[in-house]
Parts: structure tokens; C-alpha cells; sequence
């Protein structure tokens, strides 16, 4: 009764924990875990995954990891086992590169499981990819969908999870060949935006236009990124050259979105 009162009383104080008393989290899955476990900011298991899978130029070795998941599985298996009120005493950023982490690190294994797949929008079963139980969280199934629109955007509402959370998809920012860790995870936030919005085939500028060419993402998060296109220039305007930066900043532009790919990240 009293183990009871308390989950009551998670469930109501902590505006973070309230998904886990949700009906998305797969029913008969909770392990009510009370003793904290041995668990690293540092995520060592994902960091020797990501400095052999990732190919230096945005490509990631599918192959490879399908004959070797044994550090993700473990990895996952870890981050899957920790229980939510150990999480709660965690710091901001450490609670925020957990969740990225685990995010990407799932992807990885959702692919591999299927892999050789053309686009990871041909992993489904009922309705869409990011829709399946697949992760692996406090004991229970969540989609990647609710760990995305619930946990990392609803909770830290910071449009620099967007450069962060890679997809499987080339249309996605790229998967860094290191994981997101508290101590550095603003300057990773602004090295993936740099390298996001330095990707010409995704983002551009054209000054003689006047248009600022932007990935779809913008278009389907805007309200991330403010309340209006101008709010959007004046987010990505630092991030490109100074007189791009200085061109956008005068005014006048407008805003047209490319097209996204969705063919898979892999490397051979």
C-alpha cells in the first residue's frame, strides 16, 4: 500500500513522470524497480557503438552493427533498467542527453533489426515506424513518437533537440560518433545545429533571391522555433556565413522548404 501511495505521488507532484502513468506505456510491462543502478553519464557501452558505426561522413555502418549489436543491446538493456525515480533526482541535462541517447541508440537497433531496409518508413506493423513499442524505458514500451513529442519536446521545450534526434533518414541530422553528455551537451546542441544548417543540400541561402531554403523540419516543428517565418529567419541566421547572417537579419526574406529524404543513413 505505502509502495503504491508513492507511485500515487509521482504520478501527481513530478510533470515528467506523469507519461509513466499513461495509457502509451504498454500495459503489464512496469517493473517497479527501488534500487538505483550503476549508470554512467558518460554512456561508455553507446560510446564504443557510435565511434565504430559512425563513417566520419554522415553515414552509419548498418552492416557492421548487425553482426556486432552486442554493446547497443547492453547498452539498452542498461538505460531500459533505470528506474524512473533515479532519472527524477538527475539534473536537467543529464535527464535530456539520456533521453536523446536512448532515442538514437533504439533507432539504431530498430533498423538493424530490419536491415537491409531502403528508408525506415518500411519498418511498420499497424500505422507508422515511430508508432511501435520499441523503446525500452523504466520498465516499460513506449514509442519513439511519445520519447520525441511527450518526453524531449513537451518536457524541455528546446527547438535543440530537432539536430539532435537522428531518424535513420539522410534527411536527418547527422548521428554524432559520440553520445550527448551533460557537461557538454550545449556545445554539442550548437555543433549539430551548425553542421544541420551548414548542410547545403538540406539548407541554403540565396542571396539574389532573397529565399532562405530550409529542411522540412521546420516546416513541421515550427512552433518550436517561434511563432512565425520570421522567428525561424532569426533563429537560423547566426548559424550561417556573416553576410548571409547580415543579408537575413535586414529583412525581406522568405522561406521555402526542400525536400526531405527519407532513403536510409546507411554506409557501406
Amino acid at each position: 500500500m505505502i509502495r503504491q501511495i508513492y507511485i500515487f505521488l509521482i504520478c501527481i507532484l513530478s510533470p515528467l513522470s506523469q507519461w509513466g502513468c499513461s495509457h502509451e506505456a504498454e500495459k503489464g510491462q512496469a517493473i517497479l524497480a527501488d534500487k538505483k543502478v550503476a549508470f554512467s553519464h558518460d554512456h561508455p557501452k553507446l560510446a564504443q557503438v557510435l565511434s565504430k558505426v559512425n563513417d566520419g561522413k554522415g553515414g552509419v555502418k548498418y552492416t557492421w552493427l548487425q553482426k556486432h549489436p552486442e554493446d547497443l543491446d547492453e547498452y539498452l538493456a542498461l538505460a531500459g533498467s533505470v528506474p524512473r525515480e533515479q532519472f527524477l533526482e538527475w539534473s536537467k541535462h543529464e535527464q535530456m542527453a539520456f533521453l536523446l541517447n536512448i532515442y538514437n541508440a533504439a533507432t539504431l537497433k530498430l533498423i538493424v533489426d530490419h536491415y537491409p531496409v531502403s528508408s525506415i518508413r518500411d519498418i511498420r506493423a499497424i500505422g507508422s515506424v515511430w508508432s511501435l513499442k520499441a523503446v525500452s524505458l523504466f520498465g516499460e514500451k513506449i514509442s519513439l513518437s511519445y520519447l520525441e513529442n511527450q518526453l524531449l519536446r513537451k518536457e524541455f521545450q528546446t527547438p535543440s533537440v530537432h539536430f539532435a534526434l537522428v531518424c535513420g533518414s539522410r534527411g536527418c541530422p547527422v548521428l554524432r560518433g559520440n553520445p550527448y553528455n551533460a557537461q557538454y551537451l550545449e556545445d554539442q546542441f550548437f555543433d549539430q545545429t551548425k553542421s544541420f544548417l551548414g548542410d547545403k543540400s538540406k539548407n541554403r541561402v540565396d542571396l539574389g533571391k532573397r529565399i532562405v531554403y530550409l529542411s522540412p523540419i521546420f516546416k513541421w516543428y515550427k512552433e518550436d522555433f517561434g511563432e512565425s517565418d520570421a522567428d525561424i529567419l532569426d533563429f537560423v541566421a547566426s548559424h550561417f556565413n556573416q553576410a548571409e547572417k547580415s543579408a537575413i537579419k535586414s529583412g525581406e526574406f522568405k522561406i521555402r522548404y526542400t525536400d526531405f529524404d527519407w532513403g536510409i543513413n546507411g554506409s557501406n
